[in-house]
């Protein structure tokens, strides 16, 4: 494949990872990999989310079909309410019960970002306290039955819905959606791809 299409490989299926480079002028070829995401024994949440930034770049940067002349990405996103991990829930009534968990509550959000290019790793972490307002249960489960809640860390997507549940944000809004972009477009910078400057890979290979 022509690498001059893109900008880089993005590691993940995430629609909105890929709009949010859209966003800065980035093109990226969708690359997803499959990865063992298990906590390991004692591993800290950031700890945590950064490794598997790290293993989701690697593993597409060493498949045969990815174009090596290019930048790979990989990210991870994990909620975290007092030191436990919210994922992606599993069905709609664990999607109700995080829910009711961060209702009234502050949570961090923790994205990592991990860049793969001329045979080195690099890597940033973004981490944003967000705050919901006091829910109901008719507001919760009117949430959870329009669908968005199912594929999203701590079963809410900042973008959408529950845009209306958030009182308060410390951090960055692109990073509760998925990818912090200007650590991304940082990182992006040392693989010659700079969505500032307009300069991309293919214009200086």
């Amino acid at each position: 494949m022509d690498s001059r299409i893109f900008d880089i490989v993005l590691a993940s299926a995430s629609p909105r990872r890929r709009e949010l480079l859209q966003q800065i002028g980035v093109r990226s070829r969708v690359l997803p990999v499959d990865i063992d995401e298990s906590q390991l024994a004692g591993e800290s949440p950031t700890d945590y989310v950064s490794r598997l930034a790290m293993r989701k770049a690697s593993a597409a940067a060493a498949l045969a079909e990815c174009d090596n002349r290019l930048p790979v990405l990989g990210a991870d996103t994990i909620v975290e309410l007092r030191g436990e991990l919210l994922g992606k829930p599993a069905d709609s009534g664990q999607a109700i019960e995080m829910l009711t968990r961060l209702s009234g509550t502050t949570h961090q959000v923790h994205t990592a970002v991990a860049v793969v290019c001329h045979g080195a790793t690099h890597q940033r972490l973004q981490s944003s306290r967000v705050t919901f307002a006091m829910l109901t249960a008719a507001q919760i489960r009117a949430y959870v039955d329009t669908g968005e809640p199912l594929d999203k860390a701590g079963a809410y997507g900042i973008q959408g819905g529950a845009a209306a549940f958030i009182s308060h944000l410390e951090g960055s809004f692109s990073s509760v959606m998925g990818l912090p972009l200007f650590e991304t477009a940082e990182l992006l910078a040392q693989c010659g791809v700079d969505p500032v400057n307009k300069t991309h890979n293919s214009e200086i290979a």
